[in-house]
């Protein structure tokens, strides 16, 4: 009986502070954006702030750890379709912990939540709206503008967390965006952070392990005669060998 007490109180104080460093560390955002927008286009030094800003909350919470293997799958000079597994809103913190480089493909209710959405809208990632044919074309042509310019691109498939763990069917988007630019695919695979903060919960659930794996990028040569569709069931299918059901 004490426990779920202590683990809803340690709940109830992490949320409070997200919360209120958010406002610092906006301003800290917003001043590195007023300095660096006009000569850094792909705004790396805000989006690397940024990272700091996520990794600090994976920090601060001591029972949570976080190991990350392959990261020398990833060419800093290189830009990829990153994709990844997508079982909890720590899987968004736990990205920003690989330092590297990319877009948020993002849907756009989380642009209006006051300081993290503003900061999203501040790093220019993509806002897109399910079932809205215009918004998909919208983002499509926001995610080959980033590409151009240097910037790799960040989505989860499943379109939203997965409550069992079980991966939901992978939409063809990020394929779709992968063979028309021509660009090599990163898959991701992210375990035990639904441990850590499962859908619909923000109770504390006590010291988890997440392991971030970066699996070696799948290069355009190898999918030129596959469609989309073929394209999203074998990364899905590559993603799924790695998951580890609780």
């Amino acid at each position: 009986m004490v426990q779920p007490l202590i683990f809803r109180l340690i709940a109830i104080l992490y949320i409070a502070f997200v919360f209120l460093t958010s406002a610092f560390f906006f301003l800290v955002a917003l001043a590195i954006w007023l300095t660096t927008v006009l000569f850094d286009k792909r705004l790396w030094l805000l989006h690397r702030f940024t990272c700091v800003w996520a990794s600090s909350y994976i920090w601060l919470m001591r029972p949570w750890s976080v190991s990350i293997k392959g990261k020398e799958n990833i060419d800093a000079n290189d830009t990829y379709i990153i994709v990844s597994n997508h079982q909890s809103l720590v899987d968004i913190l736990v990205a920003f912990t690989l330092f590297t480089h990319f877009k948020w493909v993002s849907k756009a209710e989380l642009f209006n939540i006051p300081l993290i959405g503003w900061n999203m809208s501040l790093n220019r990632y993509i806002r897109l709206r399910r079932g809205n044919n215009k918004s998909v074309k919208t983002m499509y042509k926001a995610c080959e503008k980033h590409l151009k310019q240097g910037s790799s691109i960040y989505l989860f498939p499943e379109g939203t967390r997965s409550e069992s763990g079980k991966m939901r069917k992978f939409k063809e988007g990020a394929f779709v965006l992968a063979k028309r630019l021509q660009k090599p695919i990163l898959p991701i695979v992210i375990n035990g952070s639904r441990t850590a903060l499962p859908k619909n919960s923000f109770n504390f659930h006590g010291e988890t392990h997440i392991e971030v794996t970066v699996l070696p990028p799948i290069l355009p040569e190898s999918f030129q005669e596959d469609s989309a569709k073929d394209l999203a069931e074998q990364v899905q299918h590559q993603i799924k060998q790695h998951i580890v059901l609780d």
